[in-house]
């Protein structure tokens, strides 16, 4: 799998006009890979699902959104490449530029490839190998540790190249219930009703980061072990 240069991401944005992050490939940090799920309110409302792999966040546009109940497989259509900043990105794309529409952080916490049940939260460069190696076979198995999304998961491709499906693993975690109903942003509290561009009230213990200054995924606390980690410790699976 060829490295990003965000080309793509680039075309397709005029950074003059949104406020959304500049393309830049991450240098090589340490510690457990990103993952990152924002709601995006754009001409249909979607889910962009999102993990870190070779100093870029490698994207799946989420029609109805992820789900913790492994009876429901939902389409993940993959798209480009996003820069690694983007994953604290919320705010307002502009009418007129691609992808206009309200972006919220709706999850967002770390990730670990755990084919066969290894983990590799302490091991970034065995996490990449596995993460690359995932994707090219067109089955990706991974643990996420996140605010609302825990456990075991798997993208798989489907006969078309773009098309995948993101399942639940049958974890202790799997339950059938609505997560998406869980609505606001982790990073600010805001929600946005699906199906709606109305905005409900943020929580009065989040505060909405400051657009001026785009929040680090470090400040933010999205992404950091400590953080996010929460509750969640990896645990065996039963895949479905």
């Amino acid at each position: 799998m060829a490295k990003s240069d965000l080309t793509e991401y680039s075309a397709k944005r005029s950074f003059t006009a949104t406020p959304e992050p500049a393309p830049a490939v991450a240098a090589t940090g340490s510690g457990p890979l990103l993952f990152v799920v924002q709601q995006h309110s754009a001409r249909r409302m979607h889910y962009d699902f999102r993990l870190e792999c070779d100093g870029v966040l490698k994207s799946w546009a989420v029609p109805k959104g992820p789900s913790v109940d492994p009876n429901e497989k939902r389409l993940a259509v993959q798209v480009e490449d996003h820069p690694y900043d983007y994953a604290s990105f919320e705010g307002v794309i502009p009418p007129g530029q691609y992808g206009a529409g309200e972006v919220i952080v709706w999850d967002c916490g770390v990730y670990s490839p755990d084919e066969g049940g290894a983990t590799w939260f302490h091991d970034r460069r065995q996490a990449e190998r596995e993460i690359r190696e995932g994707l090219e076979k067109g089955k990706l198995s991974f643990l996420l540790r996140g605010e609302k999304l825990k456990g075991s998961f798997a993208l798989v491709r489907t006969k078309e190249a773009k098309q995948w499906l993101l399942i639940k693993h049958k974890d202790r975690f799997a339950a059938p219930t609505d997560v998406i109903a869980q609505n606001r942003s982790v990073l600010s509290g805001v929600a946005y009703l699906r199906g709606s561009s109305k905005r409900c009230p943020r929580s009065s213990s989040r505060c909405m980061p400051n657009r001026a200054t785009r929040p680090s995924i470090e400040r933010t606390g999205c992404g950091s072990p400590s953080s996010t980690a929460i509750g969640c410790s990896p645990s065996s699976k039963g895949k479905a």
